[in-house]
């Protein structure tokens, strides 16, 4: 397994920015699928962005255009950019590794089998 520390959240205004850090062990980051996941108080996690080892992205319909993945190989880091944030943005974000062959969804939380701790992301209305 791969282990992943988050970083980057915090409180911000409706509106503003936040640009969230997912720092992987492992010398084969590059090789694997990374994706972020939130949970939102007393809902279910939901699949929020992804990033393939070609660099192809995916996202969630209600994120879309406004929060942008990316990753850095050469530093074992994918980053999770968000702006335009609104208070239903509100959650714990946690990053996802998956790190070995498997035909589930990239959308789908049962394809990856590492995850970080999770990292806070209030928005203020």
């Amino acid at each position: 397994q791969v282990q992943l520390v988050e970083s980057g959240g915090g409180l911000v205004q409706a509106g503003g920015s936040l640009r969230l850090s997912c720092a992987a062990s492992g010398r084969t980051f590059s090789s694997y699928v990374m994706g972020w996941f939130r949970q939102a108080q007393g809902k279910e996690r939901e699949f929020v962005a992804a990033i393939t080892r070609s660099g192809n992205t995916y996202y969630a319909d209600p994120v879309k255009g406004r929060f942008t993945i990316s990753r850095d190989s050469a530093k074992n880091t994918v980053y999770l950019q968000m702006n335009s944030l609104k208070a239903e943005d509100t959650a714990v974000y946690y990053c996802a590794a998956d790190s070995s062959p498997t035909s589930r969804s990239i959308y789908s939380d049962r394809r990856y089998d590492s995850w970080g701790h999770g990292t806070q992301v209030t928005v203020s209305s």
